[in-house]
């Protein structure tokens, strides 16, 4: 029978407890005979007071949580912890033998308390010590006979560092051997962890790449700001070595680093930007116990909504797409992951106004999230009819229901290619943005917000899986323009702030999701290639195609009319909302789903005349 960690605790403790019961038995016989010159072996007051000694000490021990230390990284502070329970121990006997001299049993005096005391507590320690000196004994000679482990630098002095250091030098299943740790803390440069010297900063990288003869390197610094790591992580690169990383402060204090969890530099990993913080509790607090219905549950951002949903216990969440294969995948990883949540996926489209009405009616969902979009640039602009449709009237059909079946929280998915399109589909999202600040404006149940952000790494359609693809078959990567720059965030990240600003909605606000800096593409690309171990311009070229129809070289946040509202977290802001006339607005749509439902050839000329910023992209 398999024991559990609970099991193995338990057994653990049991042991030291009969370690020191026998220790706490011997050490009193000894003190008897120390003091007196020689032992009474048929006194039977002597082996009760040696058994009253054992049971005092595991009493002491277990009140202080002593046999709770894990003995490979006893502590300081544990030891002085120690000699406090033998002292206890030590001022019991004395009092005891106080008190048995005044009776006259022989043999029992005050000497006698404070021989055992200090007997015990010394025995005591170096039973505790044992383990890390076995440890630290083991740890040289695996460091003499390293030939066949692959020799590791470690970036990173602290204790996450020292976590590394400890495991590949204690393990037998561990092909690696650290030979040198760089830490920029200058006051521990020239220390050593288990003799592993702090040789330098990590400014010295390359030499000691060189100098001890390194081959892989593992950067250990989870709490360091991003930008920082960032940048050793490029430094690390520039010597051609496999390098690895350790996740991330969240296993760091969960005391979840080990070299098992080391992984592979990501392109994330070189963005220098510090990964987003949410109020988990106000997610969870307008979330929990509620219907929540997500659109295009099944995309990239869908998928992703509907993941970090389900850990906030829904009453019900229903996945809805039109494509069955992503919907499929996605309700078979929730029953995998989540089996407790209750889940329903189904098939339909948002431009079927009569299905969204059904969907609705049935199962009056409290919280909805439109992701549901077609958001494929250069695709839309050579359908831009099919861009209206999807995008407005789907999310217009999805809206209005929402209004009508009295849901309570509204969030509309879109982009910051909606600020001065250039595009169809910005063109269209900005639409959709319009619909919900109108709608909004008069819901009497309804809290309808649209959340706007940039690009993220990853996402379908997006530039990174692109790039992978051509790596593997050799390149070129081929990018539309050197200098061209987008703001990038990880789909986790996005996701939790479109959430968060859910909690946030009052009606009609558009939110704003601070994306950081902007990143060049032509940066990405090269990090990218550097990742996969190879070298840009030998190995991988990169080739500029030139501008796409409805593509700029930077996008915008903000309109010039929208200003700045900052909400309770800083990565969230809202913009002030444009004056629409209302009834020229409604106008004006309804003969645009005329026009594009006839087909129409003038279908961006038409939404110009909804989105004055749009510029129309002429070339073929």
């Amino acid at each position: 029978m398999k024991l559990g960690k609970t099991g193995h605790k338990i057994l653990r403790r049991l042991f030291l407890v009969g370690i020191d019961c026998v220790t706490a038995f011997v050490a009193s016989i000894i003190s008897y005979w120390i003091v007196n010159g020689a032992i009474a072996w048929t006194s039977l007051s002597m082996y009760m007071w040696a058994v009253v000694n054992a049971i005092l000490l595991v009493a002491v021990f277990s009140v202080m949580e002593l046999y709770s230390i894990a003995l490979s990284s006893i502590s300081v502070g544990d030891s002085l912890r120690i000699i406090f329970g033998g002292f206890i121990v030590l001022i019991a006997n004395v009092v005891f033998a106080l008190i048995v001299s005044a009776k006259s049993i022989a043999g029992f005096r005050v000497g006698l308390a404070v021989v055992y005391g200090g007997l015990v507590t010394c025995a005591i320690l170096c039973i505790r010590f044992s383990k890390r000196f076995l440890v630290s004994t083991r740890s040289i000679l695996r460091k003499r006979d390293g030939t066949k482990k692959r020799r590791v630098m470690v970036i990173g002095g602290g204790d996450a560092g020292a976590m590394l250091v400890k495991e590949m030098l204690t393990s037998d299943k561990i092909a690696y051997l650290p030979v040198c740790i760089l830490d920029d803390n200058p006051a521990i440069i020239g220390q050593h962890i288990l003799h592993v010297k702090i040789a330098g900063d990590t400014s010295m990288i390359r030499e000691s790449v060189n100098r001890y003869d390194v081959e892989e390197i593992f950067i250990a610094m989870p709490s360091a700001p991003k930008k920082r790591v960032s940048e050793i992580i490029s430094a690390a690169q520039e010597t051609k070595l496999p390098v690895k990383v350790v996740p991330g402060i969240y296993q760091f204090v969960n005391g979840k680093v080990s070299v098992s969890s080391l992984r592979k530099v990501e392109i994330a990993d070189l963005l220098g930007r510090e990964q987003v913080t949410v109020n988990l509790s106000e997610i969870m607090g307008y979330i929990s116990d509620k219907v929540v219905l997500v659109t295009g549950g099944g995309g990239s951002i869908g998928s992703e909504l509907c993941r970090q949903i389900a850990r906030s216990h829904p009453k019900q969440l229903i996945i809805l797409d039109i494509y069955e294969n992503n919907a499929y995948d996605i309700e078979q990883e929730l029953k995998r992951n989540c089996p407790e949540c209750n889940l329903l996926t189904l098939i339909a489209s948002i431009r079927d106004e009569r299905k969204v009405r059904d969907v609705f009616e049935k199962y009056r969902p409290q919280i909805v999230f439109n992701a549901a979009a077609h958001k494929h640039v250069p695709l839309m602009e050579t359908s831009p009819n099919e861009a209206v449709k999807n995008n407005v009237f789907g999310t217009l059909n999805v809206a209005r229901a929402a209004d009508k079946y009295g849901v309570e929280t509204f969030v509309q998915i879109s982009t910051d290619k909606a600020v001065n399109p250039t595009n169809i589909m910005g063109a269209t999202k900005r639409i959709c943005e319009m619909i919900i600040q109108t709608i909004g404006a008069h819901s009497e149940h309804t809290k309808f917000v649209a959340v706007r952000f940039g690009n993220v790494l990853g996402s379908n359609g997006s530039v990174i899986p692109l790039f992978k693809r051509q790596i593997e078959e050799g390149g070129p990567i081929t990018l539309t323009h050197k200098d061209i720059i987008r703001y990038f965030m990880t789909i986790p990240e996005a996701v939790s702030l479109v959430l968060q600003a859910g909690a946030y909605a009052k009606g009609g606000q558009i939110f704003v999701l601070d994306m950081g800096e902007p990143v060049k593409i032509y940066d990405l690309a090269y990090n990218l290639i550097k990742l996969s171990g190879l070298e840009p311009g030998v190995d991988i070229e990169i080739v500029e195609t030139g501008l796409r129809p409805g593509e700029k070289l930077f996008e915008e946040r903000l309109m010039a009319e929208e200003g700045l509202q900052k909400t309770a977290n800083g990565s969230i802001s809202i913009a002030k909302p444009i004056p629409l006339d209302e009834e020229i607005f409604w106008a004006t749509l309804e003969k645009l789903n005329v026009e594009a439902h006839e087909e129409t050839e003038n279908m961006k000329e038409s939404v110009k005349i909804l989105v004055p910023t749009y510029t129309i992209d002429k070339r073929d």
